[in-house]
């Protein structure tokens, strides 16, 4: 068994879905990814074994292209995040009623193939393609699926779309530039070639605005808050949770090693791009009034942490960002889905309308305080190891850079607490909370587990991701 089982999987459950029908699109969609998540333990057992799970073999003579899929320590750290987020985001929708179900939860599995796929390409066409594929699902879950007025939803969408695809034509025409070089596609090869430093740079820049699109990093952030607004809460979290991610783990698997030079000269700039991203996202969530947006430019304040940790090119650096991604998809995804709660009982994502929750559903308010106290990095969660990993990493490069970095745990605490108190406690709204159903708790407990589980004993992430950023920090650091 090799890592294709999972894509062939994938797909097969999307296409299986699809002509399930609307009644057991949902339920089906959902067997497909369990057995996904069963398939990605198996091939990490093996991993852990030392048995080969890699693939490659032959796509396209001219140009030469591979169908090749790399299955390391950090792209199967990817591909569980994916594999264990993807049943709990369709358990979580359960309890809606979506028109044409079958094509809802064919588009979710089929997002879930591209995203995998994107996670294990070790072809650079390859990689583009599932790439641009995950594209195509989301555009058409937030526009036909989402929320709100029907014109403001497609303009917000649209923008997404647009600004996504031109970025990553950027990247493309890096690609093709470099097969010149290398004559094939291969993370390996496209790593070891001879680039000058002003090829480099350009090369660099060409996927930094692919990827600072795609995290997003400012100012190139102006299309997440409407489209989180917009889309449907699963929408929302595919997003947030797994897609985002696909962004970050691109910066450190091939912009790093592919023009490392360029990435060390001009270090200082892309932290400080990041770091600006943090404060810049913080202040914007203190005058937040909708949950979703608040949620939105928190979501982007944490990211711009990710970023800067990747960007230090240390060890520590990239280390502190892997376990930031995998902790804040699962957090994340977790506070997209208490709003989502609360919009089932109150039909609104206005702050000012709710409150008085916690008398009502105990239960909710507290899965929903251990939520906040992961996502402002409380110690014992594993938002903590991230958060305090990239921040000593960003000590060593800058004093400045950790101090202003560190803005998002005051920021961030005063904003999501506030936000608790105002969502949770008070008497504003006195209509009926129904408590919270046994679905809606399974898919809370799953993901607090996770994040106390890994907070408290992070040792089995660490092992699994640490061999191959050595190897990643090795490629950086060959031209000294």
């Amino acid at each position: 068994m090799d890592v294709t089982t999972l894509l062939i999987l994938l797909l097969v459950g999307a296409i299986t879905t699809y002509f399930s029908g609307d009644k057991l699109a949902s339920k089906v969609a959902l067997g497909f990814s369990l057995a996904v998540l069963g398939v990605s333990l198996k091939l990490l057992m093996a991993f852990n074994q030392g048995v080969g799970i890699s693939y490659l073999g032959n796509w396209m003579e001219y140009p030469k292209v591979y169908l090749a899929f790399q299955a390391d320590g950090l792209s199967l750290a990817m591909v569980l995040l994916t594999t264990l987020l993807i049943p709990l985001i369709i358990f979580s929708s359960f309890s809606n009623n979506y028109p044409n179900a079958k094509s809802f939860y064919a588009l979710v599995l089929f997002m879930a193939f591209a995203m995998t796929g994107t996670f294990l390409a070790a072809d650079g066409l390859l990689y583009y393609v599932f790439w641009e594929l995950s594209l195509i699902p989301i555009y058409f879950i937030a526009l036909i699926w989402g929320n709100g007025d029907a014109d403001e939803r497609r303009k917000a969408v649209v923008k997404f779309f647009i600004y996504t695809l031109a970025g990553s034509l950027f990247m493309l025409i890096a690609f093709a530039y470099l097969y010149q070089i290398t004559g094939n596609f291969l993370i390996g090869d496209l790593s070891r070639a001879k680039l000058s430093e002003t090829e480099q740079f350009w090369i660099f820049l060409a996927f930094f605005l692919a990827y600072a699109i795609k995290i997003p990093l400012i100012p190139f952030h102006t299309w997440q808050a409407k489209v989180y607004q917009k889309a449907p809460t699963v929408g929302t979290m595919l997003l947030s949770g797994i897609m985002l991610k696909m962004g970050l783990y691109s910066v450190i698997r091939w912009q790093l090693q592919i023009a490392p030079m360029a990435a060390k000269h001009h270090m200082y700039v892309f932290i400080g791009l990041s770091i600006a991203g943090v404060i810049y996202g913080s202040i914007v969530a203190l005058r937040q009034k909708d949950l979703k947006k608040l949620l939105a430019y928190s979501s982007l304040a944490h990211v711009g942490l990710i970023a800067a940790g990747c960007y230090t090119l240390t060890l520590d650096g990239l280390s502190g960002a892997v376990y930031q991604m995998i902790a804040h998809g699962f957090v994340i995804v977790g506070l997209f889905f208490v709003a989502e709660i609360i919009y089932r009982r109150y039909e609104t994502n206005t702050i000012s309308e709710m409150g008085g929750i916690r008398m009502q559903t105990p239960k909710l308010s507290s899965m929903f305080m251990i939520l906040v106290l992961a996502s402002v990095a409380l110690p014992g969660t594993f938002n903590f190891i991230g958060e305090f990993t990239v921040l000593y990493s960003l000590a060593q490069t800058n004093i400045w850079f950790v101090l202003l970095g560190g803005t998002t745990i005051i920021l961030g605490a005063y904003y999501m607490l506030k936000m608790f108190q105002n969502v949770m406690l008070g008497q504003t709204n006195t209509k009926i909370f129904a408590d919270v159903s046994t679905k809606e708790a399974i898919v809370l407990v799953i993901i607090l587990a996770l994040l106390l589980f890994f907070g408290l004993y992070p040792k089995p992430i660490v092992d699994l991701v640490t061999p191959s950023l050595k190897e990643i920090i090795f490629n950086i650091n060959r031209f000294n």
